[in-house]
């Protein structure tokens, strides 16, 4: 069942719908091993989105089927069946929607991706992962491709940031987003459950809204019951939505869910005014945040 978070607000400051303002749904599902229960939970969060007033709906990485499934079979062109299918559903609902998906990649392995859709079902970016997750004994880059791209666009009339788990352990990262414009960075993730990890997770979500004042929406999986267990990261939930001051305004907890929380956009720039760190970086020691966009559609 969907909660709706209505976040406080300041006094004389209009409730959700006003000018800056933005609602936001957290779809926290789990990932089956079957591209086609992916998309019906897809579809399902969507209008459960939707039903909460929501303009943005952030899913997991690897939507699109789970790690330890054959990824090279799965894998799928941005117009392929299953984005199509996301693209319609957000057309249906009015939502715009970041999800997980893998791409053919041409050296034979996959991109893993974050694709943004408008809610009118168009294609907005898509966001090839960077930093590909070789470690804790896990090797990612030996299926995935990383991408070149940092990945910038508009959403619902915000500038928004993509990027993908692992991501979130290179403040560079975060930093050329927030450099280039963005004010609500998005992570999909299957964040992997071990000693201290959900606790990395969640101090590194928010140092990254503190440092660079923007807006975090981050969307984990969860473990799928009717799926056989795996060393693969199936997600540990712990979806969050942080501010730019780094106050977790809402958080999933363990559990399959969609929550939909009203986020003032507004706050970054009131923010800034204040703690004017993105201003205070010093470019001619540290150069400026380089940024390309060619992923962007």
């Amino acid at each position: 069942m969907t909660r709706t978070v209505r976040l406080a607000r300041a006094a004389g400051q209009p409730d959700a719908g006003y000018r800056g303002g933005m609602r936001i749904a957290l779809c926290q599902i789990p990932v089956s091993s079957e591209p086609g229960v992916n998309l019906q939970r897809v579809r399902g969060a969507l209008g459960e989105a939707a039903a909460g007033g929501a303009e943005l709906a952030v899913f997991p990485e690897a939507a699109l089927t789970r790690f330890g499934s054959d990824l090279r079979a799965a894998a799928q062109p941005l117009d392929g069946p299953f984005i199509s299918a996301v693209a319609s559903a957000c057309a249906a609902t009015g939502v715009g929607a970041v999800v997980g998906t893998f791409e053919p990649a041409a050296d034979g392995r996959v991109y893993n991706t974050a694709v943004a859709v408008s809610g009118d079902g168009t294609l907005a970016a898509a966001y090839r992962k960077l930093h590909l997750f070789d470690a804790f004994r896990q090797r990612e880059s030996d299926l995935v491709a990383p991408g070149s791209d940092v990945v910038v666009t508009t959403l619902a009339g915000v500038r928004a940031g993509l990027q993908i788990c692992y991501d979130i352990r290179f403040p560079e990262l975060t930093r050329a987003l927030a450099v280039a414009g963005a004010s609500l960075v998005t992570v999909s993730a299957a964040w992997q459950a071990g000693l201290f990890k959900e606790e990395h997770w969640v101090t590194l979500l928010r140092a990254r809204a503190i440092e660079n004042t923007v807006w975090i929406a981050a969307a984990g999986q969860v473990p799928d019951p009717d799926e056989k267990p795996t060393r693969a990261p199936t997600g540990t939930g712990r979806s969050m939505l942080i501010d730019p001051l780094g106050v977790v305004r809402c958080d999933l907890g363990p559990s399959a869910g969609v929550v939909v929380a009203d986020a003032d956009m507004s706050l970054v720039d009131t923010v800034r005014a204040t703690l004017p760190s993105l201003a205070n970086r010093r470019e001619d020691l540290f150069g400026p945040a380089r940024v390309t966009t060619r992923l962007q559609l």
